[in-house]
């Protein structure tokens, strides 16, 4: 059973005891980083995990971040998983999240962020990972909603690069709860408020993201501690788009046609379960797998760490056995 490396972590760094480059040296990866500038002139900040010999590079793994979120905190010891696992691994902060510039958690329009998911991700692969070998995208939260964009760009033929050979869906934003979107009549007029003060932070929603998030408490004390995570009320221009961006997806889920694994909290109340069954049941992919794990919350490395194990154990399996696959070998 694998285990995730948020057990070593502590309330206060995800790296525990340990400097940054002593745990990945625990972990057997190398890490690096760098900016990367936009077309709009951005500075955006992408890093990535490889494997350390003995361990082969079986695939990569291109991680997308959520709204609150960012590659550096929680995250990234999801991607220091799959590197050990075997994938050569990357992530970047969107515009206005974690180091990226921009202002903090504005997202008026989804498809620039789209854009630089895009573009890292293929600068990434054809530095560090021959054509031969498969491609995946994880996603947690917003970022699945960005997932499916661009798995439904490949399937229209409009993905610049290599394509993706199938996706983890981590909670994904497929629909925004009723129990957690503002309440009417305020989303009702949301689009005139979007209009007239587009960076307002003053929509309300019905709990603090990180407390209905992370079920223990510890771990939701860490992904406060970041000095980069906003608790602020989101943007009215970024809830009218939010709103807009999970309509759009769950009008196309009937095109969805690459391989998948939703993994999704039942008790989660900001990304609602409901509709993540409702994409599984639709979509057109052949090869497609949902597990909805009862009473876990959105944020499914907030759970118990032996919940965390089994939820990344079941991760890690369809990644190996899909790699495995795509490259004519066996099971693992």
């Amino acid at each position: 059973m694998v285990q995730h490396p948020i057990a070593e972590a502590n309330e206060f760094s995800p790296f525990g005891s340990f400097t940054a480059d002593d745990f990945y040296a625990h972990h057997s990866v190398t890490h690096g980083s760098e900016f990367i500038t936009n077309p709009t002139g951005l500075k955006i900040f992408t890093q990535w995990w490889i494997p350390l010999p003995p361990t082969k590079i079986i695939g990569t793994v291109a991680l997308i971040h959520g709204y609150t979120g960012e590659s550096n905190w929680f995250m990234q010891l999801t991607a220091i998983l799959f590197a050990k696992s075997g994938f050569a691994t990357c992530a970047i902060d969107h515009q206005g999240h974690g180091f990226s510039d921009g202002l903090q958690n504005h997202i008026p329009n989804i498809n620039p962020i789209v854009d630089d998911c895009i573009s890292f991700f293929n600068s990434f692969r054809n530095l560090h990972v021959p054509d031969n070998l498969p491609s995946f995208l994880y996603s947690e939260s917003l970022g699945g909603a960005i997932a499916l964009l661009i798995c439904l760009r490949q399937r229209d033929g409009k993905l610049i690069g290599r394509k993706y050979d199938g996706m983890i869906l981590n909670g994904a934003m497929c629909g925004i709860s009723d129990k957690f979107k503002p309440p009417w009549p305020l989303e009702h007029f949301l689009s005139a408020v979007a209009w007239i003060v587009p960076t307002w932070q003053v929509i309300p929603t019905r709990g603090s993201i990180p407390d209905v998030s992370f079920k223990v408490e510890w771990k939701r004390k860490l992904a406060l501690a970041s000095p980069r995570r906003s608790t602020a009320r989101p943007r009215a221009a970024t809830a009218l788009e939010l709103l807009r961006v999970c309509r759009e997806v769950q009008s196309r889920f009937d095109e969805i046609d690459l391989p998948f694994l939703i993994i999704h909290g039942g008790g989660d109340i900001v990304c609602d379960p409901a509709c993540a069954e409702e994409l599984y049941e639709r979509a057109a992919s052949g090869d497609k797998t949902i597990k909805i794990y009862p009473e876990m919350w959105h944020q499914l490395a907030g759970e118990s760490d032996e919940n965390v194990d089994l939820v990344f154990g079941d991760v890690v399996d369809w990644l190996k056995t899909r790699a495995h696959k795509a490259v004519g070998g066996g099971g693992d």
